[in-house]
């Protein structure tokens, strides 16, 4: 089956795991290291509505953004490193404008990560799944349970006894009013507020219809 590449301005739900079944992450370093790269190759491409990073697999809930947004962001980087250079002479511009396509953005983030990943731990070859999954989200009921069930993954995989408390998924931006790069504002209207935000949280995902069309590594 021919996997379509991401497109320009659609809603997906990212994910994937380890190359037979290895994984992903093995030391807690490279959990943050991920979200770096992560950081630097998809956020100039997408927005991002939630995100989990277990040992073996990932999710993320995102939109990948127009090609006028893709420009928009850049310009938008230009005036924050503007005011930034005013305070510190260190600080690198953004490189020149430059449309990527968003499928490229996530295979060089694959190749960065793995790139360091190897190395540091003296193995060689593909560490990715390939092609990574992905799956056009076609609601809005549909993207607030996605969302819900990336947060609850860590508990539903038994790694945690409260997914509240797994230090590496987007959950914690929602209960805080830190800076995020995760879309708060507007996941939160999409609930009806935080206070939804959080009950939709409580519910019991295991027997919704809506999960025959989430995946689960095996």
């Amino acid at each position: 089956m021919t996997i379509q590449p991401l497109q320009f301005g659609q809603t997906y739900h990212v994910y994937n795991r380890g190359n037979n079944r290895e994984n992903l992450f093995v030391e807690p370093r490279n959990y943050p290291y991920f979200l770096k790269l992560y950081a630097k190759h998809i956020l100039p491409i997408a927005e991002t509505y939630a995100y989990c990073l277990l040992p073996n697999h990932f999710h993320f809930a995102l939109r990948t953004r127009s090609e006028e947004e893709q420009e928009t962001y850049w310009r938008e980087q230009i005036c924050l490193f503007s005011e930034k250079r005013q305070i510190s002479r260190q600080i690198s511009p953004p490189p020149p404008f430059k449309l990527t396509k968003p499928s490229l953005a996530f295979k060089n983030l694959f190749i960065a990560y793995s790139r360091a990943f190897n190395n540091a731990n003296g193995r060689t070859g593909t560490l990715f799944e390939r092609p990574f999954h992905r799956k056009p989200v076609d609601s809005e009921a549909y993207l607030l349970t996605l969302i819900t069930y990336i947060h609850q993954n860590p508990q539903k995989h038994g790694l945690i006894d409260d997914y509240r408390e797994w230090k590496w998924s987007s959950y914690s931006a929602y209960c805080s009013d830190q800076p995020s790069n995760i879309q708060r504002g507007e996941v939160f209207a999409w609930f009806g507020g935080q206070r939804h935000f959080s009950e939709a949280h409580q519910q019991d995902l295991t027997n919704l219809q809506d999960l025959s069309n989430l995946w689960e590594p095996t």
